[in-house]
């Protein structure tokens, strides 16, 4: 028996739209990469890109566990001395761009600084509002609250 090793040629790309309303930050995040790289796919190939289309909706009514909404701090620096800058997620969630949270946990979560990653990361699509621009593409609902009970909240 040989290994599988999928061809550009050969990869269905499908579109999934993933509503993030109540759904748990970290959970939607861990799926949402791995739906990007394509490891739910049974041809799953490291150096081929074989992920999926997302489009993640209502990113403004994720969901965070525990105090980790006021008590946890993202850090980000300028490049100039003492240009340490931090905000925390509920400061994000208010601010003019709440859909950047989606966008960064999802980041995080992907491979480090290669052309496939974000060749793959280039394929997700977040909006904070109900409506999406992406109806010709026909995609498919992907219900992530209902797989398991802890990704609701």
């Amino acid at each position: 028996m040989q290994t599988y090793s999928a061809k550009p040629a050969e990869v269905k790309k499908k579109w999934l739209v993933i509503d993030a309303e109540g759904v748990v930050l970290g959970r939607l995040a861990s799926e949402v990469a791995k739906i990007l790289r394509g490891k739910n796919k049974t041809i799953f190939t490291p150096h081929i890109d074989t992920g999926d289309h997302v489009v993640v909706i209502n990113a403004d009514k994720v969901k965070l566990t525990g105090k980790k909404l006021k008590n946890k701090i993202y850090y980000r620096h300028t490049g100039f001395v003492g240009g340490i800058k931090s905000a925390t997620p509920e400061f994000i969630l208010n601010g003019a761009h709440p859909e950047r949270l989606v966008e960064k946990a999802v980041e995080r979560m992907m491979p480090k600084e290669s052309p496939l990653a974000r060749n793959q990361l280039g394929k997700l699509r977040v909006y904070p509002g109900a409506t999406h621009p992406h109806e010709a593409q026909n995609p498919e609902v992907y219900n992530f609250a209902a797989k398991n009970p802890k990704n609701k909240r």
